[in-house]
Parts: structure tokens; sequence; C-alpha cells
């Protein structure tokens, strides 16, 4: 579990959830993209991994260019479950689809993967079933409800990494996630996670600010040059 970030579902927190994964992929790799169909993805996805487009320009040399663009850059798979319902809310079916990418590639990767035979989104529906039962906060008809945003961020926060390093998993035969990436050679306990020195030097936060700003920057914002201001 990447990342859980708390409010509504725009663009500015769609972006900031990407760039949490992009941070994770290591030497320029690139992840697989399982999605609902949520309108601002395809723009939070071009402006964390995506590239400028360069257009052929054909006819006279005179014509009017036309504005830069971004495209996804080869072997970004991004697959989309698109739910249709009627008037009244009911599901009536699912299809699938590839944003990014070819149909295919997706599925024969999510067969090596062995996250299913198709594009779904039944694993972050999982976690999501998981995390309200254990967070009383998001429990539904429930007197433990968070009248405050930030101590139900810093919940969700705590059970990320007690979800991590401390809870096992049937799935992975009995590790925990930071078991199965190599992070930890057993599974950790309470204890171990609250005396663990987790603080970092104010360099190295630093660090991580300017990193996420760099990948919430478009690669056509990062090519525009700072206008310097004239000087008398």
């Amino acid at each position: 579990m990447v990342e859980l970030f708390l409010g509504p579902r725009t663009l500015e927190s769609a972006a900031k959830l990407l760039a949490s994964v992009a941070a994770c992929c290591v030497g320029g790799s690139l992840p697989l993209l399982l999605v609902d169909n949520h309108s601002p993805y395809p723009a939070a996805i071009l402006q964390v991994f995506g590239v400028p487009k360069h257009r052929r320009r054909r006819g006279p040399t005179k014509r009017r260019r036309k504005q830069p663009q971004l495209k996804a850059p080869p072997g970004l798979l991004v697959g989309v479950v698109v739910k249709i319902r009627d008037a009244t809310g009911n599901l009536l079916r699912v299809r699938t689809k590839a944003l990014f990418g070819r149909l295919k590639d997706i599925r024969r990767l999510i067969r090596k993967l062995h996250i299913g035979q198709d594009i779904n989104t039944a694993h972050i529906e999982r976690v999501n079933g998981t995390i309200r039962g254990h967070v009383a906060r998001l429990g539904r008809r429930t007197r433990n409800g968070s009248r405050r945003r930030r101590p139900l961020q810093w919940a969700l926060w705590l059970f990320r990494d007690l979800y991590n390093w401390v809870r096992v998993h049937g799935s992975l035969n009995g590790r925990t996630p930071a078991m199965a990436l190599g992070l930890a050679q057993e599974p950790w306990s309470v204890r171990c996670y609250v005396r663990h020195p987790v603080h970092v030097s104010d360099l190295e936060r630093q660090l991580w600010a300017e990193q996420r700003e760099s990948l919430l920057t478009s690669a056509l914002d990062a090519r525009k040059r700072k206008k310097l201001l004239p000087t008398s």
C-alpha cells in the first residue's frame, strides 16, 4: 500500500497519488495502472508520466504551429474498468478498455502478476473493505466518526504502516508486503514499529518535497523557461 489520500477526488488529488506511485518506481520503470472510469485520471497520468508529443509539420511552412501536447511514454500500460449504471444507480454491466498501451499486453501482464485474467479493480475494492474493517473512524453507522480531517489522515497513515510491516497476508504466504519487497526479514511487532527510528533530517524532507514537485510538474511545464523580469 503506497499511499492513502483523504479528500475529494479531483485532478489535484489524482496527480498527487500518481506522483507517489511514480516515486516508488525504480530506475525509471513504468507501473501497470488499473483504474476506474474517474474522469481526471487520463489528464493526471499524462501530467505525471507523459512526455512531449512532437508533431510533424505538413503543408506550407507558414502554417500555424499547433500547441504542444503530452503523450503516454512507450511501455506505459493503463487499463480502465467502466461501470455502466442506470438512472437510479443500479449496476447494469461492466466493461474494460485500454487507456494507454495495447489491451492484450495489459492482460498478459495481469496474468503474469497473478492478479486476475482481465482488467479489474477487485484488489483495491478489497483493500477498501479491509480499511473500513480496521479503522473505526471509517465505519458506517458508528460513534467513532471523525469530525476533523487531520486525525483521520493520521489514522489512515498509521494503518498503512501496520498493513505493510506488521500485518501478515495469506495471499503472500504468511508474509508482510515489506517482506515480499525484501525490505524486512520477518513480520514486525507493534512494539518494533513504535520504537523504530523513522525521523529524517530537514534536508531529506526537502529533497522529498522537491522530488514530488518535479513529478507533479508535467514535461511541457518543465520545458518552459522562466522569463526574466526586465531590470532598469
